[in-house]
């Protein structure tokens, strides 16, 4: 049995230390975005069903918005170079530097060895939801995705419209490869409009009801060419379960704004991180 030193309450009172000071971190022009936003017209949308997911690209410089139209509605969110793969939104890294949520003005980060902004959030009507008592705030980079693996492995369940599965499927049907092929493209998402936190007492992740409603949106500033795949979770707004036939679900839009010429003067895509690759060798 673990004994409890006599020091205790002196080692949990050394205050902690941010692992990543993000004060260094380049900032984006949101003026600049928002300026370029205001005259941007519609090139494209796309409609994701219930329980289903569906791909779509935006170019460098244009805008993605997501939205929920018909009833509260939290999607999983996948991104890619459109022209690599193997780069791809590193949820980890962006929840290093940014937190566990990310709003506006806070941008979502690439794999290694790229480790480059990929987006920028720039609008977010649920940034006035901060934190509530419970520690729980919206658009989660802790959640990894529902997932028919887990859902095995706990409840011994086939089933195949969680959110992992159906962005496979999405992003198969996207690419004309087998499931196969491109599950191993699928990665931990941006949980978005989701409401999400850690207990105090045990650190477990838990969910709660989004305040999502209709006419909520998520817009970002695409930094890259992007290939997008969004997951209409099956929990709905995941107020009793992420993994469920019985849930209220609702459709999501994803709409693509394209600039008009001359509104982003001065801006270019970043490039790919600086650092040498040479790991001490």
């Amino acid at each position: 049995m673990t004994q409890t030193p006599p020091d205790a309450d002196t080692r949990r009172a050394i205050p902690p230390v941010i692992c990543y000071p993000n004060n260094t971190l380049p900032r984006p022009d949101l003026m600049l975005y928002r300026a370029a936003r205001e005259w941007a017209e519609k090139v494209d949308e796309v409609l994701v069903p219930p329980r289903e997911a569906a791909c779509f690209r935006v170019g460098a410089g244009q805008f993605l918005r997501i939205t929920s139209i018909d009833g509260p509605q939290v999607g999983d969110l996948n991104l890619w170079n459109a022209a690599d793969l193997s780069e791809r939104f590193y949820s980890g890294k962006t929840r290093a530097l940014h937190g566990t949520h990310v709003t506006a003005g806070e941008r979502l980060w690439s794999s290694f060895p790229h480790l480059r902004p990929m987006a920028t959030i720039i609008t977010d009507t649920l940034g006035w939801y901060g934190i509530d008592e419970h520690g729980g705030s919206v658009h989660d980079v802790i959640g990894t995705r529902c997932d028919p693996y887990t859902g095995n492995l706990l409840s011994g369940v086939q089933y195949h419209h969680c959110c992992h599965s159906n962005l496979t499927r999405a992003l198969a049907d996207e690419m004309g490869v087998p499931l196969v092929e491109a599950e191993p493209h699928v990665h931990d998402v941006l949980n978005v409009f989701m409401c999400t936190g850690f207990t105090r007492d045990t650190g477990q992740y838990f969910m709660k009801a989004s305040p999502v409603r209709p006419g909520d949106h998520l817009e970002f500033f695409a930094e890259i060419d992007l290939l997008g795949a969004l997951s209409a979770c099956p929990g709905g707004d995941c107020s009793a379960e992420h993994t469920s036939d019985a849930a209220s679900c609702y459709p999501l839009l994803v709409e693509v704004f394209a600039p008009k010429a001359g509104t982003l003067e001065g801006w270019q895509a970043p490039d790919v991180n600086g650092y040498d690759r040479s790991h001490g060798r």
